[in-house]
């Protein structure tokens, strides 16, 4: 998951799927790459687990997939649980040592 959003352009096309589903065109609208990479794009993030498509009509819908998103942030949060338990320890050392 983090090798696919390492990526400036894929990050880009995840961030924009953060209001709701889109279409690839409505995806690629303002990136500076083609419609064609948008989607090599979308198939990155959704192999990684990050992002889900439907069909709609003639159309393909991507979006956000949220149990991906749980995946990351579980991952990320224990980075950050880690983090704050590291730094009660170090100021309970240097409140001791005052």
């Amino acid at each position: 998951m983090l090798d696919a959003l390492g990526d400036p352009t894929r990050r880009a096309v995840f961030e924009r799927l953060r209001k709701g589903p889109l279409p690839v065109g409505e995806i690629a609208k303002g990136l500076p790459v083609s419609r064609p990479a948008v989607s090599q794009h979308l198939r990155v993030l959704k192999g990684a687990g990050l992002v889900r498509d439907r069909q709609d009509g003639n159309r393909r819908l991507y979006s956000v997939d949220p149990n991906g998103l749980e995946t990351l942030r579980a991952y990320m949060d224990r980075f950050r649980d880690e983090a704050l338990v590291s730094f009660k320890k170090a100021a309970e050392r240097e409140g001791g040592e005052g």
